[in-house]
């Protein structure tokens, strides 16, 4: 059997592709199984410094938990954000314990087709989304009877909350350039361009401090909702722990001898 999510790095940049493009990419417990180890790979291995996340088969990003399983007795769902599915360990939680959080390293969502339920959570977990004209973007839960897992809480936290409200109680899809509109997703591009695209904006993260970009990440998604106070106190001591690296010597001597920075993310 095919794994569920092929996972491969190459040159710094982990692509991770749902592997399922019989079911449009549908979740199931095999494939939170997976999602779970990726999660932990990429947080402790060094090697990979951004992500970019796509599905198989030309026709969807993922259509969210496999609903099939789900009425055979199975429970799988969407990826939370800590990476674990039903009974499996949690990676990682923010301090104090009252969020978790994904990958702690640059995603990038590259997604062409259908984006919906569990997909376009997984979709909101990462950094930047970029989309083809083709994309469609939806929580069809309700109508269901499906409770919402990460997008419920998130999804109004990044783009209007009339926007989020309309999405989460309709059921109703939008279009890329809807979701452009709203700041769901960063570009749309052509079919043909979407990884490319993908890897472009990977490759401008790499010319930044891998140690400076994961702090970044960091304080924006962990202190996002807290008051200012709380967040700027937190980046001062990961400005203090930065400045301590070889890095940060690095990047003002790079500047100052007009060459590219030779970043060792230590």
């Amino acid at each position: 059997m095919s794994e569920t999510i092929l996972y491969e790095i190459k040159d710094r940049i982990a692509y991770i592709t749902l592997n399922r493009p019989d079911v449009l990419n549908a979740m199931n417990l095999d494939f939170l199984r997976r999602w779970n180890f990726i999660v932990q790979d990429m947080n402790n291995n060094p090697e990979p410094i951004v992500g970019i996340i796509t599905g198989a088969g030309g026709k969807a990003f993922s259509v969210g938990a496999d609903l099939k399983e789900k009425a055979s007795g199975s429970r799988p769902a969407a990826p939370s954000a800590t990476g674990a599915g039903e009974g499996q360990t949690i990676v990682e939680r923010k301090p104090g314990g009252k969020r978790p959080r994904l990958i702690q390293k640059p995603v990038i969502a590259a997604i062409d087709g259908f984006c919906l339920g569990g997909g376009l959570e997984l979709a909101l977990q990462c950094d930047i989304r970029i989309a083809t004209p083709r994309s469609v973007f939806g929580m069809p839960e309700p109508r269901w009877s499906l409770p919402a897992g990460y997008g419920l809480h998130n999804l109004s936290r990044m783009i209007p909350l009339g926007e989020a409200l309309y999405i989460q109680l309709t059921g109703e899809r939008i279009g890329p350039e809807r979701a452009y509109q709203i700041g769901l997703i960063q570009k749309v591009v052509p079919e043909e361009q979407l990884m490319e695209e993908a890897k472009k904006i990977a490759a401008s993260v790499l010319l930044c401090a891998p140690l400076a970009v994961r702090a970044i990440k960091n304080v924006v998604m962990t202190y996002r909702d807290q008051p200012l106070e709380v967040s700027w106190k937190m980046a001062e001591g990961l400005v203090d722990e930065l400045g301590k690296t070889e890095d940060f010597k690095e990047g003002p001597r790079a500047f100052a001898e007009k060459r590219k920075p030779q970043w060792k993310g230590r």
